[in-house]
């Protein structure tokens, strides 16, 4: 994105990804000012130096966002909007991963998977879409999965839940484009980050700054859906394909 002046939310401000496109977005000059919005006040402040380091001139933070409290989201966006003047383009990283296998043995902990990634997330793709729309337009990054397109065993809850997210973002996108806000869903593969620390690490596994690159090229050309690698969409497109009796066994 090489026009500057772009007002840049991260909406999950510790996101190793989320962090990734906004540093790649600076470094193309395309970021004015970011405001990155979590919980942790400490990792926030630590963030933003490093969003600095990348070349954002201005770096503010916000410590109240909750993902799993959808009552308190539309101060938040109203707080994040009013402190950058308006928001060109929004991240929405929020998502927790949760326990692999089939049916979880904590499923209370299997709930807040769900709560955070498809009713906390969609409360603030909501919220923010409905301040742009009013605002006559912007861009929204949804980070989904690729685990949306057809969930495995091993990832049954955290599939369902990026599945739910991301099917709100497509319908969103396609509602809101008349209104000049786009919305871009990124399904990225395997992505190394401290979240997946530990799990194996399968083939087309990419880094952060792949999926920000992936991301920013979307963004230039207006696209709907984004892949990281761009690999995977012809994999996942075989995957689905395939009758459940393989798939099950091959899921892993």
């Amino acid at each position: 994105m090489s026009a500057p002046g772009h007002r840049v939310l991260l909406l999950g401000g510790t996101s190793e990804i989320g962090l990734a496109i906004v540093a790649q977005m600076a470094r193309a000059g395309g970021v004015a000012a970011a405001l990155l919005a979590g919980r942790d006040g400490a990792a926030l402040e630590r963030a933003a130096e490093q969003m600095r380091g990348a070349g954002c001139a201005s770096v503010s933070t916000l410590d109240t966002l909750d993902a799993a409290q959808p009552s308190g989201h539309d101060q938040l966006v109203a707080t994040a909007f009013d402190q950058l003047g308006g928001v060109d383009v929004a991240i929405l990283a929020v998502g927790l991963l949760g326990e692999r296998g089939g049916l979880p043995q904590d499923i209370p902990a299997a709930l807040e998977v769900l709560d955070v990634n498809v009713r906390g997330a969609g409360s603030l793709l909501m919220r923010t879409a409905e301040r742009m729309r009013a605002a006559g337009g912007g861009k929204v990054i949804v980070l989904s999965s690729v685990a949306a397109q057809r969930p495995r065993r091993t990832n049954a809850v955290y599939g369902a839940s990026k599945a739910g997210i991301d099917a709100l973002a497509q319908g969103l996108s396609d509602a809101l484009a008349p209104a000049g806000v786009q919305v871009m869903v990124v399904r990225p593969g395997f992505v190394r980050t401290a979240m997946t620390a530990g799990l194996p690490v399968p083939p087309l596994a990419c880094d952060p700054a792949d999926v920000a690159r992936a991301t920013l090229a979307g963004l230039e050309r207006g696209a709907q859906t984004v892949w990281a690698p761009p690999a995977m969409r012809w994999v996942m497109l075989v995957l689905r394909m395939l009758p459940r009796p393989i798939f099950r066994r091959l899921s892993l």
